[in-house]
């Protein structure tokens, strides 16, 4: 127990494999495979008796297998395949109940593999395999007497993760596939507080996820991705007195999303969600306070593709989506006494397609 004038930071990281691929003003190519059999968890619990401070911080991360490939005024060309098969868990919690503090952060983050590609006037052509066949889980959350400024708390949980980021005229084309069996993939977290100003509690989980994003003249995406996992996203949030509360729950079996600011975007996905279902639950109690929103998304497939319409962008898609799993959402509000505005959404979608070609900002 203990009491922080400016503040308490933690840091817990728990991670099997990890591997780091870099070409500056060269050509390099780099082949990686990974395999991961060993439970990987993290662990991450700060308590507070008194007093937080003015900020508090903790994050907590675990990941079965990393990899990290980057070029700068060079070409790289990859091929990784990473295969987690045990489970991997992030834990972080705050506790706090007797204590006040002005600004606080959790963040946690699970996944069973991860692949990172970033370009700097770069190309990059890389085939990327993932497979997942044990339980990814991302939970916890914070217990706090009074918060005076923000509470944010987030729980961010993939199976699978690739994630791709293009600037300076750079190009790339990318061939992946992601496939989650696992029995769950689940991010939860959960927060009380006795007063809040502003505080958000967020749960985000996919199965499967890959993010690209270009500015250049070229990104071409070949995505196959499939899940049979049972995909969870629950957020639950409780503030006896509040003055601005968030609560989000989002979950996906699937999730691409693909943009570019440049001449030419080729996306060609596959996406195939079945078994265990995908399910989203979101929650907030409050005694008397102002604004309260509750929001609950789950999607069994979803994708966006974006091109730059100032730039002359052209766009090529092939779109496949299959969904047969159950897909649900759910979100609930109770206030006791009062609240000026009080907002709660629930979406459930089998199969979301969203494609565009327009001039940033519209």
């Amino acid at each position: 127990m203990q009491t922080a004038s400016d503040g308490v930071t933690a840091s817990t990281t728990a991670q099997a494999n990890g591997v780091s691929v870099g070409v500056t003003n060269a050509d390099g190519a780099a082949t990686s495979n990974q395999t991961n059999q060993g439970a990987v968890y993290a662990h991450g619990v700060v308590d507070i008796g008194a007093n937080a401070g003015a900020a508090t911080a903790l994050r907590t991360t675990a990941v079965g297998n990393s990899a990290a490939l980057s070029a700068a005024n060079g070409t790289i060309s990859a091929f990784g395949v990473q295969t987690n098969a045990t489970g991997v868990t992030a834990r972080g919690q705050i506790e706090a109940a007797d204590a006040e503090g002005r600004d606080v952060t959790v963040s946690t983050l699970a996944m069973g593999n991860s692949t990172g590609l970033t370009l700097d006037n770069g190309s990059a052509g890389a085939r990327i395999s993932q497979s997942t066949t044990a339980n990814v889980l991302a939970d916890g959350g914070a217990i706090v007497g009074s918060v005076t400024g923000t509470a944010a708390v987030t729980a961010t949980t993939a199976g699978n993760n690739i994630a791709m980021s293009g600037a300076n005229q750079s190009a790339a084309r990318l061939i992946t596939d992601q496939a989650n069996t696992a029995d769950v993939t689940q991010a939860s977290k959960f927060t009380a507080y006795g007063s809040s100003y502003l505080s958000a509690t967020t749960a985000t989980v996919t199965g499967n996820t890959l993010s690209a994003q270009n500015e250049g003249p070229l990104l071409d995406v070949t995505s196959n991705q499939w899940n049979t996992s049972y995909v969870r996203g629950q957020a639950e949030g409780s503030s006896y007195l509040f003055g601005a509360a968030q609560t989000q729950a989002y979950a996906a079996g699937n999730s691409s999303q693909v943009n570019t600011v440049g001449p030419e975007l080729a996306l060609d996905n596959l996406q195939t969600n079945t078994g265990g279902g995908v399910e989203a639950t979101a929650s907030f109690t409050g005694q008397d306070g102002y604004d309260s929103v509750t929001t609950a998304t789950a999607m069994g497939n979803a994708v966006t593709g974006y091109a730059c319409a100032r730039c002359n962008g052209r766009m090529s898609v092939t779109n496949t989506q299959t969904n047969g799993a159950d897909v649900g959402a759910s979100s609930s509000t109770t206030i006791a006494a009062g609240g000026r505005q009080v907002t709660g959404v629930s979406t459930a979608i089998g199969n979301n397609a969203s494609f565009t070609v327009s001039s940033p900002g519209n």
